[in-house]
């Protein structure tokens, strides 16, 4: 009966290869990533699709439901036919003035604006991290959120399970012991899981009495930002948003995270008045299984396609699908200012090994490749009189898969203040790529083919 065994597996294996196959080819995929899967359900099944059900689902329907998002009609702070116009065809509500801006230069003045919005809620703080290291850094934030719990005021923390998978539980015992709700997005090992280990909720978000917001590209943690300078620390960017309807998209996306991660429908959000002489305009853009279509990466596209001067990218993981190569390769063959600057050396030596030829190809077409000597975990990109910056990752996981919120910036002095500090992280750059090995060369284009899968 051996036979009749092996031809049973047979069979079972074949036809969930056919059905993954054909899940494969329905889905909205980049033609790498389609092809690569199918490449590897073929050849390897018994291997291909027990990953395939922990890494290959995108959008999830009803498990991930659209963020009911207000405030989608045009304002007159739309920059018309731009990017603003673009997203709010993907249901993105629209850009809007009312909300005072400020960008944070460094680590320090990035914790300590946490701590001011921490510590001056009267009411509530709602607060989404991707991850919470077990240090000082992220200790003393819990310690502070669970002194305000004790005091009366309502805080909900979210917290990716993966990406917190070594998170201070003692800590987070204790906030919730203070009166503080914590929940886990998508949880690895919980059954039935509201969720998929594929999709990874990377939002940064602190919020506090629905009307002040902190977000941007940190985590909590030292490598981060922390109390004092530290020439040792990771370069990022974050910024505090007060007033206006850019607060309130930014709350609807966290009451919708958090609703997810309970299994309830999410709760109103309030309208949140204007900051007294605010002059931003922005354009929160948040970007996942729970967003119509992929518009931080359409658009993205579709303003590099329109460029006409500069396009400045910097990025820690840089593996664009095949339409942003295209787009970024065209614009420098096009005589458009495209620069590309990336740590030399990140902390995860596969996606270096990975953007090499993507890298190589660009400055073939006449794009500049800035390498910083240490590690930088700020993301952002100034395209002509536009910039964003956030959470996004300029890789397919970032721009196609996770839980992410940037932020779209159009008026004059945002968008200097980012060029600024831009030119200023090219200090101490090497330009261009070292001359690599046959080797080398082999190793990149091994890690090339799986670039949609990491």
């Amino acid at each position: 009966m051996i036979w009749l065994d092996t031809h049973l597996v047979t069979v079972v294996i074949s036809a969930a290869a056919l059905l993954a196959t054909l899940f494969v080819l329905q889905q909205r995929r980049t033609p790498q990533s389609a092809a690569a899967w199918l490449l590897f359900i073929v050849v390897v099944p018994w291997l291909a699709l027990p990953l395939f059900l922990m890494l290959g689902f995108r959008k999830q329907g009803s498990r991930y439901p659209a963020i009911p998002f207000t405030g989608t009609a045009a304002s007159r702070a739309d920059p018309a036919g731009g990017p603003a116009e673009a997203l709010r065809a993907f249901g993105i509500p629209a850009a809007c003035t009312g909300s005072a801006l400020h960008l944070h230069r460094d680590g320090q003045e990035a914790w300590e604006a946490l701590l001011a919005l921490v510590d001056s809620a009267t009411s509530r703080i709602d607060v989404t991290l991707y991850l919470i290291e077990n240090d000082a850094v992220g200790r003393d934030l819990l310690a502070r959120l669970e002194a305000r719990a004790a005091e009366g005021i309502a805080v909900r923390l979210l917290v990716d399970e993966l990406g917190g998978f070594l998170r201070p539980r003692g800590a987070l015992r204790a906030l919730s012991r203070a009166g503080g709700e914590v929940r886990t997005f998508s949880p690895l090992l919980r059954l039935p899981s509201k969720g998929h280990f594929n999709l990874r909720n990377h939002r940064k978000t602190v919020i506090a009495d629905n009307t002040r917001v902190w977000a941007g590209g940190r985590n909590a943690g030292a490598s981060y930002l922390g109390p004092e300078a530290d020439p040792t620390r990771w370069d990022d960017i974050s910024y505090t948003l007060e007033g206006g309807a850019a607060v309130r998209t930014i709350d609807e996306v966290f009451r919708s995270d958090w609703a997810t991660a309970g299994g309830n429908p999410p709760e109103p959000a309030p309208e949140v008045p204007p900051a007294p002489g605010a002059t931003a305009c922005v354009q929160p853009v948040p970007s996942g299984p729970d967003v119509r279509g992929d518009p931080f990466h359409d658009v993205l596209v579709q303003m590099i396609h329109a460029a006409t001067s500069r396009v400045w990218i910097h990025t820690p993981y840089f593996l664009p699908t095949e339409g942003l190569g295209a787009a970024l390769a065209t614009a420098a063959r096009r005589g458009v200012d495209v620069r590309i600057t990336v740590p030399d050396r990140s902390n995860h030596r596969v996606t270096d090994f990975a953007r090499g030829g993507y890298l190589r190809a660009l400055e073939d077409a006449g794009a500049t490749i800035l390498r910083r000597p240490t590690m930088s975990h700020a993301k952002m990109a100034v395209i002509d009189a536009a910039a964003w910056t956030g959470s996004p990752n300029v890789d397919i996981r970032s721009m196609l898969l996770n839980f992410e919120l940037a932020l779209f910036v159009y008026d004059a002095p945002s968008v200097a203040w980012l060029a600024n500090w831009y030119e200023a992280s090219g200090t101490g750059a090497q330009r261009g790529l070292p001359p690599a090995s046959f080797w080398r060369r082999l190793a990149e284009g091994v890690f090339r083919l799986g670039a949609p899968l990491l």
